[in-house]
């Protein structure tokens, strides 16, 4: 009787290219706060030692950068594959082990962005081999993206590049980590900041002053007020959780001491938007109600005043059903769910360039931004045999 390797090690030998490549990604300490320009060098090699080439979307200042490239034919119907290379910070993190050198245990590989989002990313490169030698009919286009974790900010300016440069594609798959779920709906998000300049006085006087922090305060509560609003009304059907909009205040900083009248206050709030509120109107009553306090205080003080800052601006993803890349991918996972996610991701913004798109990728949410990230090897497989079955279809 033949002997060979077992079923497990069969298994695991399969998916080995896909793990070799994740230990790659998570080598590159990709923080928001850092360039992401190594790991992005690093694919660019990779891509380049299979003869395809690959065209960079840079920031401002040359610090960071977007990457995309095809793999096949440049023709019209192919599917982006999009991810972003930013990881959150690991900074205060109790890790059993380093965040930025894989280490595997007990059916887990475990690092930062192992969950949010590199794995993704990383079975797609390593499948580059593969895509080669399937004789695409149709292209798959990578696209890694840079600060989708601080605002979205790397997408917006690769999307338009994509839209004037490739042959329009079918669809556009973001791999957030979703179980492999389809993924039809997120939440939108806005983030600001909130500066508001006051008159010190000694804290005896508070008629000869404007209090920042007292201001401040009038502010958090209109929030708060806001906030409770959409929670007494949830959207009936929402698939959300929470089903509404919900309204944080998540910094404040403000004052000297005890007995001198705060000059500034500072504070950061945000909205995570269902598809069916008006994120625009929200922040158009937020500042009419700034403006009001700011007439207030300005009468007694005119240096005082508030300031407010769009810190991040990302656009709800709304479900489109029976779109093409829902049919694509329902047709490939064979699930028929209706998932919504209550974080922000850049499918928002694909769909709102006119991009048919969906979210799908390995991994969970609920391991993403933890100490001791991870995304087990069984999702791993099952991201595989999914963009394998992906390139089996491109290929037909």
């Amino acid at each position: 009787m033949p002997h060979g390797p077992a079923p497990a090690a069969l298994a695991r030998e399969d998916i080995q290219p896909s793990v070799a490549m994740i230990r790659r990604l998570v080598g590159f300490d990709t923080t928001s706060r850092n360039s992401n320009l190594p790991l992005i060098e690093c694919v660019r090699a990779h891509l380049a030692a299979y003869g395809i080439e690959s065209t960079l979307v840079p920031n401002a200042d040359g610090t960071k950068a977007n990457l995309f490239a095809t793999i096949g034919p440049p023709v019209p119907g192919g599917v982006v594959l999009s991810g972003h290379t930013d990881v959150v910070p690991v900074d205060g993190q109790a890790w059993d082990s380093d965040p930025f050198s894989l280490t595997e245990r007990d059916g887990r590989l475990y690092g930062r962005g192992t969950a949010d989002m590199k794995s993704f990313s990383a079975i797609a490169l390593a499948l580059v081999p593969e895509m080669l030698a399937a004789g695409l009919r149709h292209p798959i286009h990578l696209a890694l993206s840079y600060d989708e974790e601080v605002g979205c900010f790397g997408a917006p300016d690769m999307i338009r590049t994509l839209r004037e440069t490739l042959p329009t594609p079918r669809a556009v798959i973001v791999g957030e980590p979703t179980e492999m779920r389809v993924v039809a709906m997120h939440k939108g998000i806005r983030a600001y900041r909130v500066d508001v300049t006051g008159r010190e006085a000694h804290s005896s006087q508070p008629h000869r002053a404007v209090s920042a922090v007292m201001t401040a305060c009038e502010l958090v509560h209109w929030l708060t007020l806001r906030a409770a609003d959409r929670a007494a009304a949830p959207v009936p059907g929402s698939r959300f959780d929470p089903p509404y909009t919900t309204i944080t205040c998540e910094t404040i900083q403000g004052g000297t001491a005890h007995n001198i009248i705060s000059k500034s206050c500072s504070f950061v709030w945000t909205a995570r938007t269902v598809p069916e509120d008006d994120p625009d109107g929200l922040e158009a009553a937020f500042l009419a109600e700034a403006a009001r306090l700011d007439a207030g205080m300005t009468r007694i003080a005119p240096e005082a005043g508030i300031a407010t800052t769009v810190l991040a601006s990302v656009p709800a993803f709304r479900q489109e059903s029976a779109s093409e890349a829902d049919r694509l991918v329902r047709s490939l996972t064979g699930d028929n769910g209706i998932g919504a996610v209550s974080f922000a991701a850049e499918a928002g913004q694909f769909q709102q360039a006119g991009f048919s798109t969906i979210m799908c990728g390995p991994g969970s949410i609920d391991q993403a931004h933890q100490p001791n990230e991870f995304i087990t090897l069984d999702q791993v497989r099952a991201g595989t045999a999914f963009l394998r079955r992906l390139i089996a279809h491109l290929s037909a």
